[in-house]
């Protein structure tokens, strides 16, 4: 099984790509026959058509490595209450058909939804714009368990580096979970 993650964030320690780590570090642990690999996508342009076809690069790379993955494990901060605007911007890229007999990239695709903010709301509120773009695309978005990590400073170090405590065996339970969920959607 092969899956996927994305940060939702391009900072380079945000706490959500530290996340995304943390759940890699888990599934090599718990889960050594899963490959795990985050996606780097910084470089993905605005979404425009008139750049669509044929698509940039970054596009074309990111599509692949969305084919090639069983599952997709999103990992989103919360802005302003709301789904950020890059990975916006990614989803729409992937949203979008391939070609004139290719179809976009995310129907069908198991996806797990988690996410840590500074806030209060442990990016819930991302995650429910997420669920409903991606059950839009049809995605199979695995709804139980979420990860909603709220005040994730209080799980980081004096560098920002993270050090998940209480977080820790939610974020180990959702592996567990969305290991399973993937074998059911790939059976």
């Amino acid at each position: 099984m092969k899956l996927l993650a994305i940060a939702g964030s391009l900072r380079e320690n945000s706490y959500n790509r530290q996340l995304a780590e943390a759940a890699g570090a888990v599934m090599r642990e718990k889960h050594p026959d899963v490959e795990f690999e985050i996606l780097d996508w910084d470089d993905v342009p605005f979404m425009n058509q008139d750049a669509e076809h044929p698509a940039p690069e970054a596009v074309t790379r990111a599509r692949a490595a969305v084919c090639e993955a069983d599952g997709l494990w999103l990992f989103s901060p919360e802005y302003n209450h709301a789904i950020p605007g890059p990975l916006k911007n990614l989803l729409d890229w992937l949203s979008r058909p391939v070609s004139a007999t290719e179809a976009q990239v995310l129907g069908g695709k198991p996806v797990a939804l988690a996410g840590a903010s500074i806030g209060m709301s442990g990016a819930a509120h991302a995650q429910d714009q997420l669920v409903s773009m991606l059950s839009f695309l049809d995605a199979h978005v695995m709804n139980k368990p979420r990860l909603t990590i709220p005040h994730i400073g209080t799980q980081a170090d004096e560098q920002g580096r993270l050090e998940l405590a209480a977080s820790a065996p939610y974020l180990e339970a959702q592996a567990d979970a969305f290991v399973r969920f993937v074998e059911r959607e790939i059976a």
